[in-house]
């Protein structure tokens, strides 16, 4: 049997260089191979699959952002709560700056933090919607208001999060430009300080 295959190739290949005779004969291999069912079928799966993984990052990433500025936000109005903002005379700027030092470099608290701190009469005053207009865009009608002895005061930090996947209709984008407003709120009473 061997024999035979041999002489039928020496027949073959008689007026073909050898190099030649293995290209046109690994040209035919592949063509009846059925080995590449499995580049396609990742192929087929790869698009999915990485579409979910991208938007699990996503919304890890975006959850993680949230859960920083809820601590940024517990311990910077803690300094109104107990007092310490207003007796040493803290300003937008000074608090803002206090709120900047709690969070690490997840965000450009600088450029992009906006902070809202306002005075209530009651609790169920307390306006705590999202600050968004029609179109998307972040209201800028911020103010700082620290209160004094046991007013009711809302600290809000709002930062504008970039979205960057938003692959096979899943977005977690909710402005207009493609990001998401990261928001969280503290609402307490000043202590009798």
């Amino acid at each position: 049997m061997i024999h035979a295959i041999r002489a039928a190739l020496a027949v073959q290949t008689s007026g073909l260089s050898r190099a030649k005779f293995f290209r046109i004969h690994t040209v035919r291999r592949f063509r009846h191979a059925k080995d590449g069912a499995a580049a396609v079928e990742f192929a087929i799966v790869a698009t999915p699959f990485l579409a979910m993984m991208f938007a699990i990052m996503e919304t890890a990433l975006i959850f993680f952002a949230s859960q920083t500025l809820e601590t940024a936000v517990a311990d910077s109005a803690r300094l109104i709560m107990t007092g310490q903002a207003q007796t040493q005379n803290y300003d937008a700027t000074a608090f803002k700056t206090q709120v900047c030092n709690r969070i690490a470099g997840l965000f450009d608290c600088a450029g992009g933090m906006k902070i809202d701190v306002k005075t209530y009469t009651a609790f169920g005053s307390v306006d705590n919607s999202k600050p968004l207009d029609a179109n998307g865009n972040l209201k800028t009608n911020f103010g700082y208001q620290p209160g004094g002895p046991g007013e009711i005061v809302v600290v809000r930090l709002m930062y504008q999060f970039p979205v960057y996947a938003s692959l096979l209709g899943f977005n977690l984008s909710d402005m207009a430009g493609g990001k998401r407003l990261v928001m969280a709120t503290a609402a307490f009473r000043n202590e009798p300080y």
